[in-house]
């Protein structure tokens, strides 16, 4: 091995022990979706979650085969009340409790059942349901405690980061006003009730949509004063295959960024918010789902395909030392027939992309530039020296100019994705080089060498790295920012700050 890819292994693996929080030790489940035509038996399903030991489990609905599937396992489940019944359940107590005695009652406690996930990101929902999920909750609270089980089977709901509004700076990050009417009386049932606050986090979509930088997420739930809430994730993963357009769904990322995640919830529980504190991961999804509508990374979540083969050969212990990384290969996802263990296949190396730079928009306001580059050059974490007196980038000294640097720097150093170049919609990505004189604006690494340049004439030899996932040869499509760091040390802390500020 090279000396400088030594090199950096040992800053990935420093940065991960920097991470290691400490105390209570958090879990790993996976979801469960059975939205195809194709899928195994749930006795049989049930049969290869034993296989590969995975101890929890979250169900979209209270399928009584499936519940019957998980009987004397000791695998906890979280069931769901589909969006499609909330009206039912807001409307008559009865209808709950018709419910709890045909789904729940029968089967526990040998089937061990331990939350219900009532709706499904209500905010997204089409024929907005915001309004049913509390009476909903509220009543199958009751049928609960009239049944001796309120104490032993927690209630919540699931949300997407919809429910987040302003997302940068990201310490100015808040839940939307729109939807506080219900989740302000939510969280105060979830107080009440010691029930955890569930989230749905997709980096991926991010990636691929998103114009704001998601490290809002890390202040999002301080503007809500609910400390006691505690957070689960209960879906995170990455899609193994899309659409032509969709170059980031690949089999290699799928593996890194969930290889990763499961490492650092198992290895290092807790946020920079909340040291220690369990937060739960849900990863998204046990199977392909060949019925889900949308585009074709919808259906390809997967970690096995319906036969039962792998997608990808994932340690679901979190015990492996090995660094896993996106590559900067094109890659192929097998068909099913493919054997587990080897449904990942390298075809060909990367090229080098066109080089880009990120500046300040000569259109935003003074004001907006002074907070953005506030920003960066704090929580950020750009080391801003260049851009002070007597310093290469200092002049012209204006905060257009001084925020150009600081953007770009953040820019390259996070891996020269589109989606690090945003702050707030005052920054664009130019082609042409913004250096001038003795000031030399950084520029990421391409496939064609590892040097990059940095303001005051200096020139070295080691990648940028900002996450524990960065990969020594990422190309200029590389995923870098969105691998775990962004997902547990920048999206979970959020909303745990979020929550505590409210």
């Amino acid at each position: 091995m090279s000396e400088r890819l030594k090199l950096i292994l040992w800053i990935c693996l420093s940065i991960l022990a920097f991470l290691d929080f400490g105390g209570a030790a958090s879990k790993i489940g996976i979801c469960y979706g059975r939205n195809a035509d194709n899928l195994p038996t749930p006795n049989k399903v049930s049969e290869l979650i034993q296989h590969l030991n995975i101890k929890f489990v979250r169900i979209y609905d209270a399928n009584i085969d499936v519940l019957k599937a998980f009987a004397n396992t000791g695998i906890e489940l979280m069931i769901g009340v589909p969006n499609a019944d909330l009206l039912a359940f807001a409307q008559f107590q009865s209808n709950v409790d018709t419910w709890l005695h045909n789904n729940i009652l029968p089967y526990y406690p040998t089937t061990k059942i331990t939350s219900i996930s009532v709706g499904l990101e209500v905010t997204e929902a089409p024929d907005n349901a915001t309004g049913l999920l509390l009476p909903a909750m509220r009543n199958i609270h009751t049928a609960l405690k009239k049944s001796g089980l309120d104490k032993k089977i927690k209630i919540s709901s699931s949300h997407s980061l919809a429910v987040l509004s302003r997302s940068f700076p990201p310490s100015s990050a808040t839940f939307s006003k729109k939807h506080l009417p219900f989740l302000k009386p939510m969280l105060e049932f979830l107080v009440e009730n010691e029930s955890p606050f569930m989230i749905d986090l997709y980096p991926y979509y991010a990636y691929r949509d998103s114009s704001e930088k998601l490290d809002a997420i890390y202040f999002a739930l301080t503007a809500m004063n609910f400390k006691t809430v505690k957070v689960m994730v209960t879906e995170s993963g990455w899609p193994s295959r899309g659409s032509p357009k969709e170059t980031a769904a690949t089999p290699d990322n799928a593996l890194a960024y969930n290889t990763n995640l499961i490492r650092h919830v198992v290895g290092d529980p807790g946020t920079p918010a909340k040291p220690g504190e369990e937060i739960d991961v849900y990863l998204f999804s046990l199977f392909n789902e060949n019925r889900k509508p949308g585009i074709e990374s919808e259906r390809n979540w997967g970690m096995f395909y319906a036969n039962g083969t792998s997608v990808y050969a994932l340690d679901f212990t979190g015990e492996s030392s090995v660094p896993v990384s996106p590559s900067n290969s094109s890659t192929t996802s097998p068909g099913p027939s493919s054997s587990p263990g080897n449904s990942t296949v390298i075809i060909g190396g990367g090229g080098g992309g066109a080089r880009k730079w990120c500046v300040a928009s000569s259109q935003a306001s003074v004001t907006e530039l002074q907070t953005a580059l506030d920003w960066a050059c704090g929580p950020g974490s750009v080391d801003c020296s260049a851009v002070q007196p007597d310093q290469p980038c200092f002049e012209p000294d204006t905060v257009l100019s001084h925020a150009s640097y600081a953007f770009n720097t953040y820019y390259q150093q996070s891996g020269a994705n589109s989606s690090d170049c945003s702050f707030g919609g005052v920054s664009v990505e130019v082609d042409k080089d913004p250096s001038y004189g003795n000031c030399l604006y950084m520029i990421a690494p391409s496939t064609d060498g590892m040097n990059r340049t940095m303001a005051g004439n200096i020139t070295g030899n080691i990648t940028a790295i900002d996450s524990p996932m960065a990969s020594p040869s990422s190309s200029s499509d590389g995923y870098r920012q969105m691998v775990v760091s962004v997902a547990v040390s920048v999206l979970l802390p959020l909303f745990v700050v979020s929550l505590s500020l409210w």
